[in-house]
């Protein structure tokens, strides 16, 4: 089993930007052999600048993107940022992707939540060829580089590629825990239910076999939640209920659920 941290601040009020003891935290679990240290990015912060900088502060620690929303970045740029996390990290860091939700999509960025596996798809196959060193020419249903109207050339990254760059997924529904299973590095289990393990499991596992793999390919990040310590279990209980609530009533899509995706 492997522990990992969440590292930053504060990203819903304005009254907690202290870094220096998010820093000591995170060097102490370091100290004491956490396996990773993952960033979140919603409307406030955004996930890779605390990266760079807690990068700068440790040795060992892997740093995670949990993660970079796609449809806010171009694909490229997403490559970009990854790279320069690998290169400042010493080879740490691990893209985490995701496709986020119409609330913060549209909501925040201005951008469709439209075909959000599709986008997810292609960002993943346009980030792997940037970070190959190959040159990006790519033909996608959403993206096309370089535009075929445009003045631009195909390029290949000026900086050395890093072909072994993980990424994760953080996905929940069915076709897209197929794709996960199919192409990623490691699943971000975000909602996991260990009594409904197999509702995610089985999914990926389905991908993973139709691209000659298993589920032992995959580093599965499944036990993700919040840590407290008391005998009062329902005074630690309350404080998480309005965030949940926010989270399952707002944050989620009428069109786009766990049992009806349509892309």
């Amino acid at each position: 089993m492997k522990l990992a941290i969440h590292f930053g601040v504060s990203t819903y009020t304005s009254s907690n930007e202290d870094w220096n003891s998010a820093i000591a935290y995170a060097v102490e679990a370091e100290r004491l052999g956490v396996d990773s240290a993952w960033t979140a990015e919603t409307w406030g912060y955004d996930g890779a600048t605390p990266l760079a900088y807690l990068a700068a502060q440790t040795t060992r620690i892997r740093l995670g993107a949990g993660i970079l929303q796609v449809g806010t970045r171009t694909p490229a740029l997403t490559a970009m940022t990854a790279l320069a996390l690998a290169s400042l990290s010493r080879d740490r860091f691990i893209l985490g992707l995701g496709v986020s939700g119409p609330q913060v999509i549209e909501g925040w960025h201005g951008v469709r939540f439209a075909r959000p596996l599709q986008r997810l798809r292609e960002t993943v196959e346009i980030v792997r060829k940037v970070t190959r060193g190959e040159r990006l020419v790519y033909n996608g249903e959403i993206y096309t580089v370089p535009l075929p109207e445009g003045e631009g050339k195909a390029l290949i990254s000026s900086v050395p590629p890093r072909p072994h760059l993980p990424i994760y997924l953080a996905t929940l529904g069915p076709k897209s825990l197929e794709f996960t299973g199919a192409l990623a590095d490691g699943w971000l289990g975000t909602s996991f239910m260990p009594e409904h393990a197999s509702l995610f499991f089985d999914p990926i596992a389905a991908g993973a076999t139709r691209a000659g793999r298993t589920l032992a390919d995959l580093d599965l990040q499944v036990a993700a939640g919040v840590v407290a310590f008391s005998d009062d279990v329902e005074r630690l209980v309350s404080p998480r209920k309005p965030g949940l609530a926010f989270t399952l009533g707002a944050m989620g899509s009428r069109q786009h659920n766990f049992y009806n995706e349509v892309f």
